[in-house]
């Protein structure tokens, strides 16, 4: 078994898009970002490349790099799935991994997210070949100390396949 940690964030302004888990948030503001800034599906990324000893997305989607430029987080974490042998239809590596939990937190004033929960928890399992019951997704407040930025942080377990 191995548990991995990671950890996002992303400045927010006017006029752009906000992702988080997959699932666009309605919004005057968006994350400034070199990809979608899906900070979610990013810690989430981040901390599957923990789990298996890989590094960290800045090494693997480097933001100097004009191929990841508007990556989706979808598409970063399917690639990382694959890259850490954990994709849960391929895996041509050695020693391959399943992803078996995914417990995340996300810190943003507004908009509330409580509403998306769901919606985030059944695409996440989706990418990472699970059940929404083996997702947890919660929210918090800065309390006004950050209120122009998004910040993800999250823990996944693999085990084994």
């Amino acid at each position: 078994m191995w548990i991995g940690y990671g950890e996002d964030a992303h400045r927010l302004e006017p006029g752009r898009k906000l992702m988080l888990g997959g699932v666009e948030i309605a919004s005057d503001r968006g994350a400034v970002a070199h990809s979608d800034g899906d900070a979610l599906l990013h810690a989430i990324a981040d901390a599957v490349l923990s789990a298996v000893g890989a590094g960290d997305i800045g090494e693997v989607f480097p933001d100097t790099d004009p191929r990841w430029a508007g990556l989706a987080g979808e598409e970063l974490l399917e690639r990382v799935l694959e890259l850490a042998g954990a994709h849960p239809l391929r895996c041509e590596r050695p020693r391959c991994g399943r992803v078996r939990q995914v417990r995340a937190v996300v810190t943003l004033d507004r908009p509330k997210l409580a509403p998306h929960r769901e919606a985030m928890r059944r695409r996440i399992a989706e990418l990472c070949g699970l059940e929404s019951a083996d997702v947890s997704v919660s929210f918090k407040t800065s309390e006004g100390m950050a209120p122009d930025h998004v910040q993800a942080r999250a823990l996944v377990v693999l085990e084994e396949a």
